[in-house]
């Protein structure tokens, strides 16, 4: 991954280079660009292994929410955590979405007190604590068909220490010890800053 980065910076840099000397004019400018690469990549690499955590849960899939969809099927066995996000999608015109309050609501389809009903058409639902949550579509024949998602929210896992643990066992064969997640991330910050500074030097 490493190897991958300074390859981009270097690409970029070598063309920023024959530009500066090109049309010098616009040296002040190039540099300007040169930093705003160098920090998105940096912030990429840096803050990807948290984003990477998300997961992004499309409920039914291309089949959207719908009663033939199959959200039952779609969803058993499927691990919703902390930070993850539902996308329910569905013609506004033709149905809607409410959340209810316990799980005698969802299994009875009583729609009479929601806790909240979204209508929009395209919904992004963040699962902000764990816990279990109840969805069903707002009008009631099509909840009693099985139109309806229970989620049960787990604690975040640590994937990004996960990831990095991996990587170091990897690249440093299975008899050497492992670095630990926050060494690797220090590391992380200085290479991408010695980067930076010999990326935007004159």
């Amino acid at each position: 991954m490493y190897l991958l980065y300074l390859y981009i910076l270097y690409i970029i840099s070598r063309d920023l280079k024959r530009s500066r000397v090109e049309h010098p004019k616009f040296s002040v400018e190039m540099a300007g660009v040169k930093l705003f690469i160098a920090l998105v990549v940096i912030s990429a690499a840096i803050g990807g292994k948290w984003v990477g955590a998300q997961v992004h849960h499309v409920v039914a899939g291309d089949r959207a929410w719908d009663p033939s969809s199959g959200v039952g099927s779609w969803s058993s066995g499927r691990i919703f955590r902390v930070g993850d996000k539902i996308w329910f999608n569905y013609r506004a015109a033709q149905d809607n979405v409410v959340e209810l309050k316990s799980w005698e609501e969802f299994l009875s389809c009583d729609l009479s007190n929601p806790i909240k009903m979204y209508t929009e058409g395209l919904n992004i639902i963040s699962l902000e604590g764990e816990g279990i949550r109840y969805f069903a579509s707002g009008k009631p024949e099509s909840c009693k068909n099985g139109l309806k998602l229970h989620v049960e929210v787990q604690a975040q896992e640590k994937r990004h220490e996960t990831s990095d643990k991996s990587a170091v066992a990897i690249a440093a064969g299975p008899t050497a010890p492992s670095a630990s997640p926050h060494l690797i991330g220090v590391s992380n910050v200085l290479l991408f800053v010695g980067l930076l500074i010999c990326y935007v030097g004159p």
